[in-house]
């Protein structure tokens, strides 16, 4: 993988590619938990992995990781002791995600986007300063993405960091600057209307298609 990128504090940065291209394997290195990294990956000022950052940064996988045969409730109150917050932390994350009024229920009952909000629910708790998020919409219909990224926003506006990953190009018209990525390398960094003027496309697939096509041509 050959990537070289910086994210600025407060934003909301789509990190966009194809299935396959490293985007997970990006945000794994970030956190810290990536095997045989090579080159510096550094995270809020400090190394990638230092201890330090373990409540600075939160992270959300693709699969919810959280405990289906536990209440929404149970899961909160159970992350919110092993990261030493006060209880009512959990009502507040709850409201946050939209899960006010669905704390007793099992998360197993539950959508996919539904435990999606559990997921990012707990790794909030903590707030942190910077939040991976590794395809939250994925298989999410069209409303229910719509609500993640207002919630994504919102979360910026009061002073998070967001890296988001995902395949779908539509989403990033919702992105305040983006990365794309193919094939483990960094194809551009930029933002949705600079990916337009260099492309001269306003639908946001074919620009990406286009640097493809100027990056190959190259």
């Amino acid at each position: 993988m050959n990537v070289s990128l910086e994210v600025a504090r407060g934003s909301v940065t789509g990190l966009l590619g194809p299935s396959g291209c490293g985007k997970t394997t990006l945000m794994r290195a970030i956190v810290g938990v990536q095997a045989r990294v090579e080159g510096e990956v550094m995270v809020l000022g400090l190394p990638a992995g230092e201890a330090d950052l373990r409540r600075r940064v939160g992270y959300v996988t693709q699969a919810p990781a959280v405990y289906g045969d536990l209440t929404v409730e149970e899961n909160l109150r159970y992350f919110a002791r092993i990261v030493d917050v006060p209880r009512g932390r959990a009502a507040d994350v709850s409201r946050t995600v939209g899960l006010a009024g669905r704390e007793r229920q099992v998360v197993n009952s539950m959508s996919g986007g539904e435990q999606a909000r559990v997921s990012l629910a707990t790794a909030l708790l903590n707030r942190p300063e910077l939040l991976i998020l590794d395809e939250p919409t994925v298989g999410l219909d069209p409303i229910l993405r719509a609500e993640l990224w207002k919630t994504f926003h919102e979360l910026a506006e009061d002073g998070a960091t967001l890296l988001v990953s995902s395949h779908v190009m539509d989403e990033a018209a919702a992105c305040g600057a983006l990365l794309l990525m193919r094939e483990g390398a960094m194809l551009a960094q930029t933002t949705p209307a600079g990916l337009r003027s260099r492309t001269g496309e306003q639908d946001l697939g074919r620009a990406f298609l286009k640097v493809i096509n100027e990056r190959q041509a190259a």
